[in-house]
């Protein structure tokens, strides 16, 4: 059979060459669950969990990569092309949508961290609300995914910002499907249901909030960091690909140390270390001022320098 038969051929795991039911169970028990997971896997990773020889597994990845048809180089005209798809959904303040570049851009991770009450779910209910908002009123015009892990979402919160941009709070809440992640492996198979979902309404913005605090509590101490590092980089990496692929804004909260780290010093590093530092696209230090105010640092951007935007939470929302 022709290479092209082969690329028509593969379109899930068990259809790639020398994999049998079995094989395919245990792949998808390790996380691969696609053909792009197999693609960028080492042999070496693939015949460990998956109980094959090196040579088999060399061989499904091959087939994997022409499926999926990973590797291949873009020119700089056809990347600029993609980028203009890109949106802005607005924050509601124009300080801190500034700071951003004109908003939280869809088809990457905006990361917020600070201490508790520093305003990061305040942000996740008003980008909620204004997800729902056609383009032209710096809204994406669609629906929201609430990945929620510490029961942060607050349906009267949503009326209330509704209320206050004089949107009707029953079609907004409509618009926003929560799901209650009870653990970490729970929490990563709900992007999976996102992407179900999303066959259904128009996506555009995914929340997680919090990203790291499964994580972070259920494995505890070094010997087991390695493994908490791999699943949480799937699961960025997950929400990533439903960006790209929905055109959506992925927003995810962190915790941040509470205590000075005796190597650091700082008491406001962000927890899930270099894994998270690397794969948000952008991320912002939130802290608490004066009066509801609140001061937000973008710490990491591609793009845009490092500054600070003060912004407001009030009852109505996000606000200068």
């Amino acid at each position: 059979m022709s290479a092209a038969g082969k690329k028509m051929e593969a379109k899930s795991i068990e259809e790639l060459p020398g994999v049998g039911p079995a094989t395919a169970e245990k792949l998808k028990e390790a996380g691969f669950a696609d053909l792009m997971a197999v693609a960028v896997a080492s042999p070496q990773m693939l015949a460990d969990v998956a109980e094959i020889g090196a040579n088999v597994a060399v061989k499904i990845i091959q087939a994997a990569r022409e499926a999926v048809d990973v590797g291949g180089f873009e020119t700089g005209d056809v990347i600029l092309e993609r980028r203009k798809s890109v949106a802005k959904l607005t924050t509601g303040s124009k300080a801190l949508d500034e700071l951003l570049g004109g908003g939280l851009e869809t088809q990457a991770i905006t990361e917020t961290h600070g201490e508790f009450g520093s305003g990061k779910s305040q942000l996740a209910h008003q980008l909620a609300v204004n997800a729902t908002r056609p383009v032209d009123e710096g809204g994406l015009d669609g629906h929201t995914v609430w990945i929620d892990t510490e029961q942060t979402f607050r349906p009267e919160r949503i009326v209330q910002m509704a209320e206050a941009l004089d949107l009707d709070p029953d079609k907004i809440l409509g618009k926003v499907h929560v799901a209650r992640a009870f653990n970490s492996h729970h929490q990563m198979l709900l992007v999976d249901k996102a992407n179900e979902l999303a066959k259904d309404f128009p996506i555009r913005l995914i929340v997680a909030d919090s990203l790291t605090a499964h994580f972070r509590a259920e494995y505890i101490g070094r010997g087991v960091l390695a493994e908490r590092q791999q699943l949480l980089n799937k699961h960025i990496h997950d929400l990533m690909r439903f960006g790209d692929v929905h055109n959506a804004v992925i927003y995810v909260t962190n915790q941040v140390h509470a205590k000075p780290d005796a190597f650091f010093g700082d008491p406001t590093r962000p927890v899930g270390g270099h894994i998270v530092g690397h794969s948000a696209t952008f991320r912002i230090y939130l802290r608490k001022s004066k009066g509801g105010k609140r001061i937000a640092r973008l710490i990491d951007s591609p793009n845009l320098p490092e500054a600070e935007a003060v912004f407001s939470v009030s009852e109505e929302g996000v606000r200068d």
